[in-house]
């Protein structure tokens, strides 16, 4: 009887933990796709070969498990190593970019080379290519250890059991499963809302008291116990520290990136965010650049002109300006200048709440100096009366507004490149033609088009969209905005003439823009012989299809030299 009841505890203890590992294991999934993402540029590519990457490890781990003589020592070092690598990975990976980014700096600093002649190639590119892609080799260690668990939690049962037991995988991998599901909702429900560090140190620790439960209830089977119990509390104050001050540190890894001092950084659910800060002397107003997963969309010495060719072209074709609908623009400068057109309603559509709630309330989220410069630049456009904020994703936000039948004059749709296949979605035939629907007949929308020199054959796929989706005409504009280079725009009509001939009908612009001229704009129609070409061979961007965020990935590996065979 005393045996039963042992066995049932010996059970429950073992399924437990097999459930539990689990869902830590998935998590580290999550975590390290999560995190290559935004390394290597969001890609859906990365996070896929992350998670297959992982799985192959792990079938690797359960081959090698064999090799463990012990299983209950096994194990306990085995979730060690697992918590050790979990807990620190992500510090390590963003330190070693750290340190290869900022090493040429360092170098061009001390032989005083000049800014264009920094040290990239050679031996600099790869170490930075090695850095970039660690995330890989931390995936392939945490997926071979994880791998190892099922094994030897098999092997321990049958120990205990002295017996071969006719369904003991069965109940392993039934328990694995369960966690593994519990483990995706407690990534999606709670880790996905707190710090990529603390998520990962909270993760760790579940290791690390699966292997002092472990250490505690099978004491007598194990070896080298008082050492297994020192770099336990060693390592459970390491993932203290970590939880605690992991953030900081990384933020600060990430921070030598940016040539500019930076001034504020944060997550929020679906990005990182950043705002660097350059000092242009006593007389100037230091310059404001705002990062999104490192990729900038905004600098205060020249957003205006970017918003100037986003927004005036739109307003100045249009009939009216009475009802305006603008997609993305959470940071308030689209509005902003929307605004100066006296609309009676605009409604702004976006995704990320937690960026629209900074730029409306920078008090209440930034640095007293930074919150200042933010209501200076965007006029705090976000707490117009006017104003009808959606935080929600646009694709299925206009299916409401269509329900409605609402009618806009003008669509604005300020969103950023196609840089991840989410966004893609927002660049089909499918988005635009709703769109359509929703603008008067003699209403303009404006596109922000990403670069037409960078990206030049998503540039005009986006033109060639939006003609698919059957609006009368659609033209396409460009000029130069120094912090991006040569960028592009996208305007199209529902009836009657084209964007520009309702421009050259015009004396001048109907508000004055403090940059653009009328002249300017009409001229920014114009583009290079033979800009348009080949035309004829780039793939309109349907909804599934992928045309869109494959053509920018290509065109930015292209310029990045990434799709050399080296």
């Amino acid at each position: 009887m005393f045996n039963q009841r042992k066995f049932l505890w010996d059970d429950v203890l073992l399924i437990l933990t097999m459930a539990v590992l689990a869902g830590c294991g998935l998590i580290y999934e999550y975590l390290l796709s999560h995190y290559a993402g935004r390394v290597l540029g969001v890609m859906e590519s990365t996070i896929y070969a992350m998670i297959g990457l992982m799985i192959v490890a792990m079938g690797m781990g359960a081959f090698a498990a064999r090799k463990i003589q012990c299983a209950f020592n096994g194990f306990v070092w085995l979730e060690f190593i697992i918590a050790l690598l979990g807990s620190s990975s992500i510090l390590i990976i963003g330190g070693l970019i750290a340190i290869t980014q900022t090493f040429p700096h360092i170098i061009a600093e001390m032989f005083s080379l000049p800014p264009d002649a920094l040290p990239q190639g050679g031996l600099f590119k790869q170490l930075s290519f090695l850095a970039f892609n660690s995330p890989y080799f931390f995936g392939l260690l945490l997926g071979f250890f994880i791998g190892m668990e099922i094994p030897l939690i098999a092997r321990i049962r049958e120990e205990i059991h002295q017996t071969h037991l006719k369904n003991n995988l069965g109940t392993i991998y039934g328990a694995d499963y369960i966690g593994a599901g519990c483990g995706a909702a407690i990534w999606v429900l709670f880790l996905l809302t707190i710090d990529i560090n603390k998520a990962s140190a909270l993760t760790a620790a579940l290791n690390l008291a699966a292997g002092s439960v472990f250490i505690s209830y099978y004491w007598r089977k194990l070896k080298w116990r008082k050492t297994l119990v020192s770099l336990h509390i060693a390592l459970l104050l390491m993932i203290v520290v970590i939880y605690q001050q992991g953030n900081s540190w990384l933020n600060q890894m990430s921070n030598l990136l940016y040539i500019d001092k930076v001034v504020y950084s944060a997550s929020t659910r679906f990005q990182q965010l950043t705002f660097t800060q350059r000092h242009m002397g006593i007389e100037q107003a230091n310059i404001i650049n705002f990062y999104l997963n490192g990729r900038l969309q905004f600098s205060s010495i020249d957003e205006h002109i970017y918003h100037g060719y986003l927004v005036s072209p739109a307003l100045a074709a249009s009939a009216r300006h009475d009802n305006i609908l603008i997609i993305g623009g959470g940071d308030g400068l689209a509005l902003r200048d929307v605004l100066q057109w006296d609309p009676q309603q605009v409604t702004l559509i976006d995704l990320d709440g937690e960026i629209v709630d900074i730029f409306q309330q920078p008090h209440d989220k930034l640095p007293n100096m930074l919150s200042k410069q933010i209501i200076a630049l965007n006029k705090s456009s976000l707490s117009d009366s006017r104003v009808n904020i959606v935080k929600a994703d646009a694709f299925l936000a206009i299916d409401e507004l269509l329900k409605k039948r609402s009618v806009f004059d003008a669509i604005i749709v300020d969103l950023p490149d196609p840089s991840h296949p989410d966004l893609n979605k927002l660049y089909s035939v499918n988005f635009y033609a709703r769109l359509k629907q929703l603008l008067a007949g003699d209403g303009v929308m404006a596109i922000q088009s990403t670069s037409p020199y960078h990206a030049k054959d998503s540039f005009i796929s986006i033109g060639k969209t939006v003609k698919a989706a059957n609006f009368n005409h659609v033209e396409q504009y460009h000029d130069n905005v120094p912090s991006f280079g040569e960028w592009g725009w996208t305007i199209a009509t529902k009836l009657g003439a084209s964007p520009l001939t309702r421009l050259k009908t015009l004396n001048k612009l109907p508000v004055e823009h403090n940059w653009l001229t009328l002249a300017m704009l009409i001229n920014s129609f114009e583009f290079p012989q033979n800009f348009y070409l080949k035309e004829k061979d780039i793939p309109i961007n349907y909804l599934g299809s992928h045309t869109i965020y494959q053509l920018h990935q290509n065109a930015w590996r292209d310029q990045q030299g990434l799709n050399n065979s080296q």
